[in-house]
């Protein structure tokens, strides 16, 4: 899903805190999510943390008898408070990527993502390089989408950037934006919104081969137990049940 600028975070933090392991007091483990990234993660009227995210994140910690927290954090420094030890995980749909697996271990991936355009209906978008010409293309700013667009389209289009992705479908609702370029699966929640019904997908799927996973510090037995944890769940049904939850058809 998402893409930070790792190598600077880790310029924040210490080297030390990178190599060091946390033992874990009775399996006491902190948990931190974004909490603005419907419907994966997002935070209620209690000021909670709720989402598909959050509700793995309880499945794992059930599943191996830990006593968890969850937090929210800000997506831009949510790899420096790992980092900086104020939590020990992220499940906030964070894809891997080369850069990040620099800084933090991954586990096995719970869910894989494919990227869409979204756009106006009865408003033709052409998603071809020769069709966004000179168009004005939004994504959540350090995201796989918002690299995408800066990676392959930057001389092509206007790309328009956010800090979150709720800003970025107020612009594209408000006509600021020819279209969107977005995670498949929160833009699916969107769209089957009061919000999002004047929108549809565009184009084809960019399949880039994501895959979102649970990052921990470099050497934490966590990546193990939390991988371990993942198999468990997707076989005894849990998994399934949460997902049914968030959306008609598989994401696993």
């Amino acid at each position: 899903m998402k893409l930070s600028k790792v190598i600077a975070a880790v310029s924040l933090v210490s080297l030390t805190a990178l190599g060091t392991t946390l033992t874990y007091a009775g399996d006491k483990i902190r948990i931190a999510t974004e909490g603005a990234y419907a419907p994966f993660n997002m935070t209620n009227e209690q000021g909670e943390a709720v989402g598909f995210d959050v509700e793995i994140a309880k499945a794992l910690c059930a599943e191996m008898k830990a006593d968890c927290e969850i937090v929210t954090q800000d997506w831009d420094g949510i790899i420096p408070g790992l980092m900086g030890r104020k939590y020990d995980a992220i499940v906030a749909s964070m894809s891997i990527t080369e850069e990040r697996l620099r800084v933090v271990d991954f586990t096995e991936p719970y869910y894989s993502n494919v990227l869409a355009y979204v756009g106006p209906k009865g408003k033709a978008l052409d998603t071809s390089e020769a069709g966004l010409k000179g168009l004005t293309i939004g994504a959540q700013r350090a995201t796989v989408a918002g690299q995408y667009l800066e990676d392959n389209l930057a001389s092509v289009v206007n790309v328009k950037l956010y800090d979150t992705q709720d800003n970025a479908y107020l612009d594209l609702a408000a006509g600021r934006l020819d279209g969107l370029l977005s995670d498949k699966f929160p833009a699916y929640d969107w769209l089957n919104s009061a919000d999002g019904e004047g929108f549809e997908f565009k184009g084809d799927d960019i399949d880039i081969n994501d895959k979102i996973a649970i990052a921990v510090r470099k050497g934490d037995p966590l990546k193990d137990k939390f991988s371990a944890a993942i198999k468990a769940i997707v076989d005894n049904g849990t998994y399934a049940e949460i997902n049914a939850k968030y959306f008609p058809f598989s994401i696993y």
